[in-house]
């Protein structure tokens, strides 16, 4: 029904991209000839200085007499550390997404009045526009939902009559409308592929006033609306701990450059979107759930770690798996020694794992995670330590609440649009330049040849 006919690859198509192949592959030896830090960051996998701010703060190592002494990773959020927010309003009984939304966004917590006043806020900005949901959502449902909650963004562009003011009241008010927003945008998104590609009855529900955005998500998703507390807890921690990661990854640094050239926010929210897409950023909880469900049915017997062993070996030597060489889950490109993200959610994940009666499947992932960084050690030259980081354990997680793999990215990106709106709103209250990085060409000279003597 949604096939575009023209979507096979033809003879032409392939020739063209062998022609592309071979004329703009360049020498990887030049990078290290001209000094260049490919993917703004140098040999040792410390980034390049692009920017400042205030919002989050990713700790990975300490100065000593000038040497770089890698530590156990820390993220603070305003000055934070997310660790105490965790456990603050956990041991509150609360949820804390909003709590921590407000954070990013004002740069303090909140009292209770504040909080209060400010989740009425996100509850009135949860409508969408009239039959938006059966014009856009329904209309031509996708099969990733990251590209229907794109096309959601990009849409809701038209209904805005400021849609390209750049005052910050302006942006406030369009952040909050994106922040509460989202759960409804994707969920109902994958309920319109479900029904229209997956041959599934198709439901509807809107969100309650009286939810918290992760108790909303379960309420909206499952066709019974029901969840329960510990359930609803895990998946606020998970939205608290996703939030935000500094202006250095590739969504965040994606909305700051776009934000840079003086864009609107839907457009600028798109282009996140499409960042944190990618398998090695927002995807890659799916290819951690993925490949541990290849190693279930590869090694039968979870206990044998010689087997789980061998196993983690063909993947780093392009043999199993996917033959991509890598261990999903397992390195990050800023911690070394330790994500606080997965430290800290694995302690959540041990008490669902107990409360859905999967103790083996958390063993296993206990297993690898020990396991993993000495085979990668032993079998790459590593400048910094290795150690599990958060989508390691969030597939899992979600997997337990029996969330479908369809959204894992997706919850990624309801949590992270409180960072990317708080980036956004930072650069522009900076003023600063269009960011242009500078790209050295290393093609030769050329005379311009006549067609006929080509």
């Amino acid at each position: 029904m949604f096939k575009d006919n023209w979507c096979d690859t033809t003879k032409e198509i392939s020739e063209y991209s062998d022609i592309c192949k071979g004329n703009l592959l360049i020498d990887p030896s030049l990078y290290a000839k001209y000094d260049v830090k490919r993917g703004l960051r140098d040999v040792s996998g410390k980034g390049v200085l692009a920017g400042l701010t205030k919002i989050a703060e990713v700790k990975s190592y300490t100065i000593d007499d000038g040497e770089m002494i890698p530590c156990e990773g820390k993220l603070y959020y305003h000055g934070y550390d997310i660790e105490e927010l965790v456990k603050g309003f956990s041991s509150d009984n609360r949820m804390g997404f909003e709590e921590c939304t407000y954070l990013l966004l004002f740069g303090d917590l909140p009292d209770k009045e504040q909080l209060e006043e400010f989740n009425k806020q996100l509850v009135k900005y949860r409508d969408l526009p009239g039959s938006f949901t059966r014009d856009v959502i329904l209309k031509a449902p996708s099969r990733d939902m990251m590209n229907s909650l794109a096309r959601s963004i990009l849409t809701l562009y038209s209904y805005d009559e400021k849609a390209d003011d750049l005052a910050i009241e302006n942006i406030m008010r369009q952040s909050l409308q994106m922040i509460s927003r989202f759960p409804r945008l994707a969920i109902y998104g994958y309920q319109a592929f479900q029904h229209y590609h997956e041959d599934q009855s198709l439901f509807i529900h809107a969100p309650l006033p009286e939810l918290s955005t992760a108790e909303n998500i379960l309420y909206m998703l499952r066709p019974d609306n029901s969840f329960t507390e510990m359930e609803a807890k895990i998946l606020d921690i998970a939205l608290v701990l996703h939030a935000d990661h500094g202006g250095g990854n590739n969504s965040t640094f994606t909305t700051r450059v776009v934000t840079s050239s003086g864009s609107d926010t839907y457009s600028t929210v798109a282009a996140a979107l499409g960042s944190l897409k990618g398998p090695k950023h927002g995807g890659a909880n799916i290819k951690v759930s993925m490949m541990f469900d290849d190693l279930k049915e590869k090694v039968k017997n979870w206990d044998d770690e010689k087997a789980v062993e061998q196993y983690l070996a063909d993947c780093l030597d392009k043999k199993g798996f996917d033959n991509s060489g890598l261990i999903y889950g397992m390195g990050h490109a800023v911690y070394s020694l330790s994500d606080p993200r997965a430290t800290l959610f694995k302690q959540y994940v041990e008490r669902l794992a107990k409360d859905k009666g999967m103790e083996e499947e958390f063993a296993l992932y206990s297993r690898v995670e020990r396991l993993a960084p000495q085979i990668i050690s032993d079998k790459k030259k590593m400048y910094k330590g290795v150690s599990a980081n958060v989508d390691f354990y969030s597939g899992l997680v979600y997997k337990m609440l029996g969330l479908p793999g369809e959204m894992f990215t997706p919850i990624f990106a309801i949590a992270r649009i409180s960072g990317w709106c708080s980036h956004r709103i930072e650069e522009l209250i900076g003023g600063g330049k269009i960011i242009r990085p500078a790209y050295k060409n290393v093609s030769r000279h050329r005379k311009y040849k006549n067609i006929n003597e080509r």
